[in-house]
């Protein structure tokens, strides 16, 4: 492939870079490992996404009836249940999660750990 159509596909991948960023680079295969080592800076500093948040807001309460949790992220998040969940699943490992609400991600991890020992006592 030549430098022209990869930085097409930069472009594609990633619309709001300056086109700038596209142009100014010193080898196609040395921006993937620039953009991963970008993505793992600014998500130090940023440690948790509105998303995040919203997903850790939404687990902190309590729901009543059945479907009621499922339909609440759909409408809120616009993702499916089972997105949700493995991205919770991710986050609940998380220092920055952590440190944003100790005794919800301290109360998950305990869930967690309960279902995979039941689970595993099962086989």
């Amino acid at each position: 492939m030549s430098a022209a159509g990869s930085a097409d596909a930069v472009l594609e991948t990633s619309p709001d870079a300056e086109p700038t960023r596209a142009t100014s680079r010193a080898a196609p295969g040395a921006e993937a490992d620039d953009s991963s080592a970008g993505s793992t800076a600014r998500r130090l500093a940023d440690p948790l996404t509105e998303q995040e948040r919203q997903i850790l807001d939404l687990e902190r309460q309590w729901w009543k009836y059945a479907g009621a949790k499922d339909q609440a992220i759909s409408d809120r998040l616009g993702i499916s249940a089972v997105a949700y969940h493995q991205v919770l699943n991710r986050l609940i490992d998380a220092e920055a999660a952590q440190a944003h609400d100790p005794m919800l991600v301290k109360r998950l991890r305990r869930q967690r750990d309960a279902r995979q020992r039941g689970r595993a006592s099962r086989r």
